[in-house]
């Protein structure tokens, strides 16, 4: 099982600057390198400062230029919010410049606050059509002229200008949860990337099951991937009570979450506060102990003893999700710690 980092500039407050917020974002991804992590990943959010992706392009042919081995992931781009031939000349640029180290993922949407601002009158709930027109359509623009005359999007013969350095086509991963997105993946050729965000490692068998059926469905296509994401913090095992802040953190994003995603409450320039903990009464997942469990977080043994299960379930590469609130010495300390105690175990 190899390992990647997926990871955004991450601003709480305005303490820090979004210059200060890039060259940390650097400085993790290039760690990521050092420690051989085979991907960095970047996604699309708009206008919310505690996720600010506006598009991965441009910070990953940042470090295409910074890099020489780590591949670039564009994970994921919004389906809704591209036109297939932008899609496929922006992502072919990067695999341009980066001599062939491009991967890109596509989700269909998540925030019904951001279709809202970037495609008003479409719910978020409705994406996966456009992710399923996307998908077939950049592909075939980037090996050549093609024409396409769909339910979304029309436009006559047309190709990828720049083409590709990886042929016949670079990577694709479909974010999947629901079986129906899983056997979309799969029979298009793509590699699938899931999160089982609060829920524990039943989750991830579960969605593991999902992949494997998809894949027993269509025995004509090569092998694909399956990618598991998940919110990552390493402690020292000299502090046992050192999984608590990274647990109040990670339960700080996800009330974050709730309230962007809730879409209850207008931002002002950009800023939600988190959703109040005495909301989650009632959800034994916002726990500490609970994110305690669910979350990636533990001592290096711990932790490796984990994905080792993971290994074993035929997971494919695990992503170290950095997103977490936590101050960005405290991100160093962990992907340190990932990189010196976890990583050559699996070497």
């Amino acid at each position: 099982m190899r390992f990647s980092l997926f990871v955004h500039m991450e601003r709480w407050d305005e303490q820090t600057t979004h210059r200060e917020q890039f060259e940390n974002l650097a400085e993790l991804a290039l760690m990521a390198e050092a420690g051989g992590f085979a991907t960095v990943w970047v996604g699309e959010h708009h206008a919310m400062e505690y996720t600010i992706a506006p598009s991965p392009m441009p910070v990953l042919a940042y470090l295409a230029a910074k890099t020489s081995t780590i591949r670039l992931g564009a994970g994921t781009i919004i389906a809704p919010f591209w036109n297939p031939i932008r899609a496929a000349g922006e992502t072919a640029l990067l695999d341009v410049i980066s001599n062939g180290r491009m991967e890109v993922g596509i989700a269909r949407g998540a925030y019904q606050i951001e279709f809202d601002r970037l495609a008003p009158g479409l719910k978020a709930t409705d994406g996966g059509k456009h992710l399923r027109e996307l998908v077939p359509a950049v592909r075939a623009l980037w090996q050549g002229d093609y024409a396409h005359d769909g339910e979304i999007w029309q436009f006559p013969t047309s190709t990828s200008v720049p083409k590709p350095v990886q042929q016949p086509t670079p990577p694709m991963w479909v974010a999947a949860r629901d079986p129906a997105s899983h056997d979309f993946a799969v029979e298009q050729g793509c590699n699938v990337m899931v999160t089982p965000l609060m829920k524990g490692d039943e989750e991830v068998a579960d969605l593991k099951r999902k992949f494997d059926t998809a894949v027993a469905n269509h025995p004509q296509v090569d092998q694909p991937e399956i990618m598991v994401l998940r919110h990552t913090y390493v402690h020292s095992p000299d502090d046992p009570e050192g999984w608590r802040p990274a647990a109040a953190a990670i339960s700080r994003f996800y009330r974050t979450f709730d309230a962007w995603f809730g879409n209850k409450t207008a931002p002002v320039n950009g800023f939600l506060e988190p959703s109040p903990e005495a909301k989650f009464a009632d959800r034994p997942e916002f726990e500490l102990d609970s994110l305690h469990r669910t979350a990636m977080i533990g001592t290096p043994e711990e932790i490796a003893a984990r994905l080792k299960e993971y290994e074993a379930m035929g997971i494919d590469e695990f992503s170290y999700w950095t997103d977490n609130s936590m101050t960005h010495e405290e991100k160093k300390e962990s992907l340190a710690r990932f990189i010196s105690d976890v990583v050559p175990l699996f070497s």
